[in-house]
């Protein structure tokens, strides 16, 4: 069972983590590059990258609740890397949920009246963003390293 656990806790990651990592990483210049192109276009590009993080966030929520029950199935849930992984995610689950899908929420809506998206805007949820990727990269980290592991690797 432990087995299973961690394999659907592993691909439910890719699958739901790596979407949202790359759609919130090209939003900002998505957003930027809508002046110079075509309107319409770009905008629809735009708010699909949103949605791409919007829905794959929901789906998200299966990776640490997937983590919980293979980490309470192999008994490490009071290992340090784990709490450590946890409090990490919790933090980007924060970052995502609170500053970034509103800060893209904000860009689109500028977009959809026709108002210029101010660059600091873009580049301040560039900079949340790489916060939001880095905290995720961390937490893959330490899920592959996990100091103490009993795996030998």
């Amino acid at each position: 069972m432990t087995k299973i656990l961690l394999i659907l806790h592993v691909l439910a990651a890719i699958v739901a983590v790596g979407p949202v990592t790359v759609a919130a990483s090209m939003f900002p210049p998505a957003a930027r590059r809508v002046p110079a192109t075509d309107g319409a276009v770009a905008v629809g590009t735009v708010r699909l990258l949103h949605r791409i993080c919007r829905v794959y966030a929901a789906i998200g929520l299966s990776v640490p609740v997937l983590g919980l029950a293979t980490a309470l199935a192999m008994g490490v849930l009071g290992s340090g890397w784990l709490i450590t992984s946890i409090a990490l995610t919790a933090a980007a689950a924060g970052l995502l949920i609170a500053f970034v899908l509103p800060r893209q929420e904000e860009v689109l809506e500028q977009l959809g009246e026709d108002k210029p998206v101010e660059r600091s805007a873009t580049v301040q949820l560039a900079m949340v963003t790489g916060v939001f990727n880095l905290l995720w990269a961390t937490v893959t980290i330490l899920m592959i390293v996990r100091p103490g592991s009993t795996t030998g690797a």
